[in-house]
């Protein structure tokens, strides 16, 4: 009996899973391989280690098929298909710029080799490039797209396949190691815990999301963007879920499916404008200046270590480093803090969190952070300049959020955690006062705008 190899990427999961289903049907058993490419596991360290949790719990799913090799993935494929005897390779279809760039390659290689490297599916409902507007052109702005996405709909979850005969006795490497640097252990990690997790939110969590969604202090979002990202759970999954649920059309129902046609729009547009990865999409704000030097680098490790001494800013820093995650609402509050408070091109700070979100994802990162610094679709207007105090005010307005992950402010009853300077003791734990006066930057900020709109025309 013959060999199909499944080249698995952001798709760690046996059930709606096309790309398995194709290599069941081709009738050979399966070798389920994971290729360590160095470009991908050398950045991003705390990803990485979610990635090794992740696969371990593949492996065991498989019985043990699971092989891992590392290399570039354009000589450790056709070595690998030569080795087994397969002729065909079967993927899930990448779509971020890096991803298609190889594939390519890996293809080419295969090709020259007598073999065959076969696409089904990709990491979403709708693969990126398929909503177009009726002029046949890709969309700019969310709600159209997220309209017309809608519209198209999407195929039902994949049916399990037939039994599959994986393919054992292949040699690899050992699986990569499942924990955090510093011993922390990335839980939860693998297909089931995802559907668990899922499972329990759906059942417990769904109508809260709506209403609470933008609350830090809660913990009601779904946290189910870091098992999309390894691809544990395929969203369309998640959406045939919800349209199941008895009242589809209530509010937590329509909000989570909003979410996920932001995902699936970012993607778009990455697929769209490639270079969209690390430069402004839109030139609009080419004139723009922003700081750079020894000083600024200060201010922006600051930032990183959570010591800038806005509370709200600090306690969403601070959890990302502690938990490799962090709420939405503060990403976009830290966000708008580096990039108009302290005057920093957006690339340093989606770089900062690609190193150390679990749910790093290209396509989400960087046309978020491009919405906060006004150079993308969708973009925030530059105008529009989170203020630090009133964001944690709002969103948690008895200070549990900050207490929590900045513990210099504990002795701060209520909301007073958001303004340790307007209390006598309110750096008496060693908390840092301000490094900049958000009044004052803002008023520069849109100074600088203005200028650089004048240059534009």
């Amino acid at each position: 009996m013959g060999v199909s190899i499944l080249w698995l990427r952001r798709d760690l999961r046996l059930h709606d899973h096309p790309a398995l289903v194709a290599a069941v049907d081709s009738g050979e058993e399966v070798l389920p391989v994971f290729v360590r490419d160095p470009v991908l596991t050398a950045s991003g360290g705390v990803r990485v280690q979610r990635l090794g949790a992740s696969l371990a719990a593949l492996s065991d799913a498989t019985g043990g098929a699971l092989v891992m090799r590392g290399g570039d993935p354009a000589d450790v494929l056709p070595e690998l298909a030569s080795e087994v005897g397969a002729t065909t390779v079967h993927v899930t279809r990448e779509t971020t710029p890096y991803g298609r760039r190889r594939d390519a390659r890996v293809r080419d290689a295969l090709v020259a080799d007598g073999r065959a490297l076969v696409a089904t599916g990709t990491p979403y409902a709708v693969g990126p490039g398929i909503v177009r507007t009726r002029a046949g052109a890709p969309y700019q702005v969310f709600t159209p797209y997220s309209q017309a996405w809608r519209a198209h709909g999407w195929p039902a979850p994949a049916a399990a396949p037939g039994r599959v005969r994986w393919a054992t006795g292949v040699d690899g490497d050992p699986v990569l190691d499942g924990t955090r640097p510093g011993g922390v252990a990335t839980s939860g990690a693998g297909e089931r815990a995802a559907l668990e997790r899922w499972e329990g939110f759906l059942a417990d969590g769904l109508e809260r999301y709506a209403i609470e969604r933008d609350r830090p202090d809660l913990d009601t979002t779904s946290r189910m963007s870091v098992h999309l990202t390894y691809g544990e759970i395929h969203p369309r999954t998640m959406l045939a879920d919800l349209a199941r649920h008895p009242c589809p059309s209530s509010a937590g129902v329509q909000r989570l499916t909003t979410e996920l046609a932001w995902r699936e729009f970012h993607a778009d547009v990455l697929w769209q404008h490639p270079g969209s990865a690390w430069r402004d999409l839109r030139t609009t704000l080419t004139a723009l200046p922003y700081d750079e030097g020894p000083v600024t680098g200060e201010l922006v490790e600051r930032w990183r270590q959570g010591r800038t001494g806005y509370p709200f800013v600090d306690a969403g820093m601070r959890q990302l480093l502690a938990e490799g995650w962090m709420h939405n609402r503060l990403r976009m509050v830290t966000a708008s803090f580096l990039v108009k408070d302290l005057h920093v091109w957006w690339p340093t700070g989606a770089r900062h969190f690609l190193d150390h979100l679990l749910d790093g994802d290209i396509a989400s990162n960087s046309h978020g952070w491009q919405w906060v610094a006004g150079t993308g679709t969708d973009a925030s207007p530059w105008f529009r300049i989170f203020n630090p105090v009133d964001q944690g005010k709002r969103f948690d307005p008895a200070g549990d959020y900050i207490r929590r992950w900045v513990p210099e402010l504990a002795h701060l009853d209520g909301p007073a955690a958001h303004e340790p300077w307007r209390h006598p003791d309110g750096y008496a734990h060693g908390y840092p006062e301000r490094i900049v006066d958000h009044a004052e930057e803002r008023r520069e900020s849109l100074a600088r705008y203005e200028r650089a709109r004048q240059e534009k025309r």
